[in-house]
């Protein structure tokens, strides 16, 4: 039986490792027919709780993360800048306007927009210049997109979305879910396909 659900693409935009997943993502969907529901959340509540904040306070596995992300870019041919700006003060108000977009469906473009900004050019998620520039790219007036992000509605999806991947057991961006099964890193995504097409891993 084909399986015509979405996997669940769960990302927060303070997340380094969720570039290489954002820039490659709507190639595979076009690939292999699979679609995807991206959904941001906030981690960084589920890692305060965890009492865990990777990388920030930890140079030499964060030197290894860059050149790690390096090295992926590479091979996927996505250009990158390293090391970016990290960690990412305004990481929940560029995931407030990434729940905005989800809502009215620019959501991707915007998430693709600024992450590129982000890696690329220097300009942190969340920050003023990244927010602007990134939103004006997807055609959208950043004064009308970040009075609905500061909404208390808005705030409240964001919660509910950090709640659910709290169920979920999620604990890392970017996690792909299929059903309950959680793929946990951007080079999981192979393994979250193949389970959404068999149910199992296949030996590659």
């Amino acid at each position: 039986m084909v399986n015509d659900q979405p996997i669940d693409f769960w990302f927060t935009m303070g997340s380094t490792y969720s570039y290489l997943s954002t820039m490659r993502l709507p190639e595979i969907a076009r690939a292999t027919g699979v679609s995807f529901r991206w959904r941001p959340f906030h981690l960084l509540v589920l890692l305060k709780e965890m009492k865990h904040v990777p990388f920030a306070d930890k140079p030499v596995k964060s030197a290894y993360m860059w050149r790690d992300i390096e090295r992926r870019a590479a091979m996927y041919g996505i250009p990158a800048c390293l090391p970016a700006p990290y960690p990412i003060p305004e990481s929940e108000r560029a995931n407030l306007v990434a729940i905005v977009g989800m809502q009215e469906g620019w959501g991707i473009d915007y998430v693709r927009a600024a992450y590129r900004r982000w890696f690329q050019a220097g300009e942190p998620n969340g920050s003023e210049a990244n927010l602007s520039a990134s939103l004006r790219e997807v055609g959208q007036e950043p004064a009308r997109v970040l009075a609905l992000a500061a909404d208390a509605s808005t705030r409240d999806r964001l919660t509910a979305e950090v709640d659910t991947a709290r169920s979920l057991g999620l604990f890392g961006s970017p996690t792909f879910v299929v059903g309950r099964e959680l793929f946990w890193g951007d080079d999981r995504l192979e393994d979250a396909l193949d389970w959404h097409r068999a149910g199992r891993l296949t030996r590659r």
